[in-house]
């Protein structure tokens, strides 16, 4: 009888051990994988890519005079029975947020695909303009820290008015004058940006402004949507779509604080 309880009691003993080495196997299983997703979700926090691409949207998307306002159109559709979704996208390259190629406004100058990706992304430099300013000038640029940036953005007006997300066209946005892009290109700025759909003033005679940058191979992200954006130093990516040998492209634009 002893041996009987004894044979029970190692039996015991060792379901007990067995069941111990699943439990700690299980908790730290889901320990390991509560560490890998708290660190996936600190990782997403951390790198907090913030989207500052306008939305492309016939309803509330603003269209340059003169440009094909954007028509997004289903060739087929669950709707209609069909088995499949297919879509065609009719718009100006110039549409939304979008990057201007020197080929823009200069002979012989890249086309989109050719501009190099390591200009779209880096540290870029958000600038909080006046909230009054209807031209960025040399003046206005200089009560700015823009020195030593590689990459300028722009936040002015237009993002607190919400322009890039007003089918209404104003044709008073805030603009890059031609002195402040003459300073920027000299100072070994690489890339420039704006919150509405040109850089240059509405109705100029001349594009000076884009003459300038595009003159010195520096491309001009428009369109941007900073409505949200404090200024200060980012990382930035920006992906124009790779459409061969034309002057310019829609894009997405990513910006991510600084670690």
């Amino acid at each position: 009888m002893a041996l009987v309880l004894s044979h029970f009691g190692g039996q015991t003993m060792k379901w007990r051990f067995i069941l111990g080495v699943v439990v700690v196997a299980a908790t730290t299983s889901a320990a390991n994988c509560q560490t890998e997703k708290g660190s996936i979700m600190s990782n997403g926090s951390q790198a907090g890519w913030i989207d500052i691409s306008a939305p492309l949207d016939p309803a509330i998307t603003p269209t340059y005079p003169g440009d094909t306002p954007p028509r997004f159109t289903f060739l087929k559709s669950f709707t209609a029975r069909d088995k499949v979704t297919l879509s065609s996208y009719v718009m100006t390259a110039h549409a939304g947020t979008h990057v201007d190629a020197p080929l823009h406004f200069v002979a012989n100058g890249e086309p989109i695909d050719q501009v190099p990706l390591t200009t779209l992304m880096g540290r870029t430099r958000v600038i909080d303009c006046s909230p009054d300013a209807t031209a960025i000038d040399a003046a206005e640029l200089n009560k700015h820290g823009w020195r030593g940036a590689k990459r300028i953005l722009f936040r002015t007006r237009n993002s607190r008015n919400s322009w890039m997300v007003d089918p209404k066209f104003h044709e008073d946005f805030t603009y890059i004058a031609p002195d402040t892009a003459q300073l920027m290109a000299d100072s070994g700025v690489e890339l420039v940006g704006i919150d509405y759909l040109s850089a240059e003033k509405f109705g100029a005679s001349e594009a000076r402004t884009h003459q300038i940058l595009l003159g010195r191979n520096i491309p001009i992200i428009e369109g941007l949507d900073l409505r949200g954006i404090k200024p200060g130093d980012y990382d930035l990516i920006v992906l124009p779509l790779r459409v061969v040998g034309h002057e310019a492209a829609p894009a997405r634009a990513l910006l991510r604080p600084l670690q």
